[in-house]
């Protein structure tokens, strides 16, 4: 039986990524969704190649563009944020790839829950904005939540096999983006461009700004927390430049348990998809002698304060994560832009998370209210700082 996939954000990084272990499992897996917010012509392309039964388009404005291309092909096209919504539970589904950036994953990945649909989860937004509300989910619902993340499928294979083995803590490892040893006056010279140059993976631009300013570290730590049941004081950042050890588990009695290879995002995702048999691939092997050294820091939290921020948001629980999550959607698409430097990012982000009304226990209303209030005070604070 081949596993059905819904493959949420196709035309993304990850997305392809999952496209080409597609490709090299067809005997394994069936594509029967693809969804793009923004890309139409590359989602025509996929859909002409992979014949899902069912494409979405986000953005409406290119319904139609979308619609022309496969109607004909007898491929059902829908579009908008409720489709997107609601396409994931489909009966021809068994597994949700949640593939997109930031929190327009949050909805999907809810309803894909309550549907009982098994999730591979590369939306880390998804737990950042609503942890406690998606783990609560998952246990009402019996759902396994699977995670792409190379640093979270690496602690999670860590963890197999020892459920009744308690964690002292884990390392996340970190390769420090492409301004690791800067100054801070370096750091208020950096250029789009600059921030854009990530030295070991090759991501979407947005996940490409958010390692720059380790704010993707924050995500992922706040991510920990609730995929393994965590407390803050057990999830340590390490910045190892060569992003060999994905990241690593060190138990009670003091022993550590590394998950280990090249820096290549189809190894996680091909973990993933495949869950839980551990399947032959073509991918390049790692070569101990081509790595004499690995090095290993900690996190300068000064000069990259979103690390901080996001320590912060993990302390205080409620909806702070959620304040923080909009707030750096926010300042970095106004930075890709060239509207604020490198440093004011930081700079708005915490000035929002001051500014929000704090709830302890939010509800799924609380969390679209939050987004929706941290985004506006954010534009706000943006704006000011353009001056």
């Amino acid at each position: 039986m081949k596993k059905r996939l819904a493959i949420l954000g196709s035309t993304g990084s990850i997305g392809t990524q999952a496209l080409d272990v597609v490709d090299a499992n067809p005997d394994r897996f069936s594509v029967e969704i693809l969804t793009a917010y923004n890309n139409a012509s590359l989602l025509i392309s996929q859909a002409l190649k992979y014949q899902p039964k069912t494409v979405v388009i986000a953005n409406a404005e290119h319904y139609d563009e979308v619609s022309n291309a496969l109607d004909i092909r007898g491929i059902e096209v829908f579009a908008g944020e409720l489709a997107l919504q609601q396409v994931v539970q489909s009966d021809h589904v068994d597994m949700v790839l949640a593939a997109m950036v930031g929190y327009a994953g949050l909805l999907p990945v809810i309803n894909a829950i309550k549907a009982r649909k098994e999730i591979a989860l590369a939306n880390k937004e998804t737990l950042v904005v609503a942890g406690d509300l998606i783990t609560r989910l998952c246990q009402e619902y019996q759902v396994k939540m699977i995670p792409v993340d190379s640093e979270h499928s690496a602690i999670f294979q860590c963890l197999e096999g020892e459920q009744h083995n308690p964690v002292e803590k884990i390392m996340l490892t970190c390769s420090g983006g492409p301004f690791r040893g800067f100054t801070r006056q370096q750091l208020e010279k950096v250029t789009r461009d600059e921030a854009l140059a990530h030295p070991n993976w090759d991501m979407g631009a947005k996940i490409t700004i958010d390692s720059a300013t380790l704010m993707n570290k924050g995500f992922e730590a706040i991510e920990a927390k609730w995929l393994f049941d965590l407390k803050p004081d057990q999830i340590e950042v390490v910045v190892h430049p060569q992003s060999i050890i994905h990241s690593m588990v060190q138990f009670t009695d003091g022993s550590i348990k590394a998950q280990m290879g090249l820096p290549n995002m189809r190894l996680p995702i091909h973990y993933a998809m495949c869950y839980p048999q551990r399947i032959g691939n073509s991918f390049q092997r790692f070569n101990f002698a081509a790595y004499p050294m690995l090095t290993f820091s900690a996190p300068d939290q000064e000069n990259f304060r979103n690390l901080a921020l996001a320590y912060e948001a993990l302390e205080k629980g409620g909806n702070l994560a959620c304040v923080l999550n909009a707030a750096n959607e926010v300042v970095v698409s106004a930075f890709l832009k060239g509207r604020i430097g490198f440093l004011q990012m930081s700079d708005v982000i915490e000035q929002t998370m001051q500014q929000i009304a704090f709830i302890l226990r939010p509800g799924i209303d609380d969390y679209i209210l939050t987004d929706q209030e941290s985004r506006i005070k954010a534009a706000e604070l943006v704006k000011r700082a353009e001056k």
